[in-house]
C-alpha cells in the first residue's frame, strides 16, 4: 500500500518549459565551495595540477594568493544548485552551452547562480520542450565569476498525458 496522496502537491518540482516566460528571472540558493571540495573533486577526476593540490606552490607561486577552485567545478556546484530547484522530475537532457570563466574563485567563496529564461519552445514530439536560460555565477561580493547558456530539453506539462 502507498502513502502517496494524489491531491497534494509534491514541492521542489522542475520547471516545465511551458510554465515559464522569456525574460522570466530567478536565483537559487547560494553554496560554500570548500578544501574538501577542491580535494575531491581534482582527486577524483585527476585534475591534480600544482596549482591545486600543492598549497606550498599556492603561496609562493599564486598570483590569486589563495587555493583556486577548478573552473569546472565551478560549473559542476552551479548546475547543482539549478538541480535541486529547477529540474526535478522535469530535466530530459542537457544539450549545450558556452561556458565562460571571467575571474578566479578560491576556496571558502560562496557562489549562487542567478538565471533568464532566454528560450523556450515546442520539439517536435509531444511532452518536452527546449529551455535555455542565461545563466550568471555570482559569488559573496557581486561578483560574476562564470556565465553559462545550457540548452536543456525539459518535460512539458501535458508531459504524463502523452508519456
Amino acid at each position: 500500500m502507498s502513502n502517496v496522496d494524489n491531491d497534494m502537491p509534491v514541492m521542489g518540482m522542475g520547471l516545465h518549459w511551458d510554465d515559464v516566460t522569456l525574460g522570466q528571472r530567478f536565483q537559487t540558493l547560494g553554496r560554500t565551495i570548500t578544501e574538501a571540495d577542491i580535494t575531491l573533486f581534482v582527486g577524483i577526476t585527476g585534475m591534480v595540477e600544482e596549482m591545486f593540490t600543492n598549497l606550498e606552490y599556492i603561496k609562493s607561486e599564486s598570483r590569486i594568493g589563495a587555493r583556486p577552485v577548478p573552473g569546472s567545478l565551478v560549473f559542476c556546484i552551479s548546475e547543482g544548485l539549478l538541480m535541486q530547484s529547477t529540474m526535478q522530475r522535469t530535466g530530459m537532457a542537457f544539450l549545450e552551452c558556452d561556458l565562460r570563466i571571467l575571474k578566479p574563485t578560491v576556496a571558502g567563496d560562496t557562489i549562487h547562480v542567478e538565471c533568464e529564461v532566454v528560450e523556450a519552445r515546442a520539439t517536435s514530439k509531444p511532452g518536452r520542450g527546449l529551455l535555455r536560460t542565461m545563466n550568471r555565477v555570482v559569488n559573496q561580493r557581486g561578483e560574476i565569476v562564470a556565465t553559462y547558456n545550457p540548452m536543456r530539453m525539459v518535460k512539458g506539462r501535458d508531459a504524463h498525458a502523452t508519456g
